[in-house]
């Protein structure tokens, strides 16, 4: 199990790899282009060459790259859905040509849409993503707090969406703790969340769990509201994120943090490495 932070890819990829070392992590996540939006900087052969060089000096593995915030791939805007599915996939392009093994995505909000339509329109745009795609990167769906008409909060929906990629082995989960807590799925002491885990074996698979967001919620059970909070300061508590990183399930799963940038995610770094067994 690896952990560690979001960081910044000002300046370059590349950029990326002194500042997760700087921070003691030992994953990282990072956006490749602007999570607001505007074309993606180009990965130069040198860039490319300084970020997977500096990733096998710094014993920095599994790596991951977020896509841009404004992903909607039930949009009934025509421009932002096909948007949308170009970015993913040049996204998992991207991710290829730097090494990196994983994409994670936000998924939809259905707004104009009744819940079932916007399902399996995410889904289309799931299949037309992965359709002839050979990169060495997965595709990883996040799910989502819950709030208003998103797509993706309950583990039944997102086993509608892996049925719905050509190639299981491009597709696979990364569960944001805050998000599932808030979407309703308890995971406050060792019971609950062995029986949370439980069920997303059953409905979906434990082995497409391939990516954790640790990030504590501010919010209480079901409220269905998206509001990170720090390790141990919001309403999952420590207990809870003991649980989890003690998990059989999880020890293979890397972690990165989500929580602000305020100088408490040093410390909420520093506590998820304590909770390993």
């Amino acid at each position: 199990m690896r952990i560690g932070l979001h960081v910044s890819a000002a300046g370059g990829a590349d950029k990326t790899i002194e500042r997760a070392k700087e921070l003691k992590c030992e994953t990282f996540q990072f956006f490749s282009r602007s999570p607001q939006g505007g074309p993606a900087p180009v990965l130069t052969k040198e860039i490319i060459s300084r970020f997977q060089t500096g990733l096998k000096k710094a014993d920095l593995v599994d790596p991951i790259i977020h896509t841009p915030y404004f992903i909607n791939l039930c949009s009934t805007n025509e421009r932002i859905k096909k948007g949308s599915i170009k970015i993913i996939r040049e996204e998992l392009e991207r991710a290829t040509k730097l090494g990196v093994p994983f994409v994670v995505t936000h998924l939809a909000a259905s707004k104009d849409l009744d819940q079932i339509t916007a399902l399996h329109e995410v889904a289309r745009g799931i299949k037309k993503i992965l359709t002839g795609y050979k990169g060495s990167a997965t595709l990883l769906l996040e799910n989502a707090a819950g709030a208003g008409t998103v797509i993706g909060s309950t583990f039944e929906e997102l086993a509608v969406l892996m049925k719905a990629a050509p190639n299981k082995k491009k597709v696979g989960v990364c569960i944001d703790t805050c998000h599932l807590f808030a979407s309703g799925y308890d995971i406050r002491d060792a019971k609950t969340v062995q029986k949370t885990l439980k069920k997303f074996d059953r409905i979906i698979g434990k082995k497409y769990l391939r990516y954790i967001h640790a990030n504590d919620s501010r919010t209480g059970l079901g409220e269905k509201k998206d509001r990170h909070e720090h390790v141990g300061e919001g309403y999952i508590g420590i207990a809870g994120f003991k649980a989890l990183l003690r998990h059989p399930m999880l020890q293979d799963i890397p972690i990165t943090l989500e929580t602000n940038h305020d100088g408490k995610h040093i410390t909420d770094l520093k506590k998820l490495k304590s909770y390993r067994p």
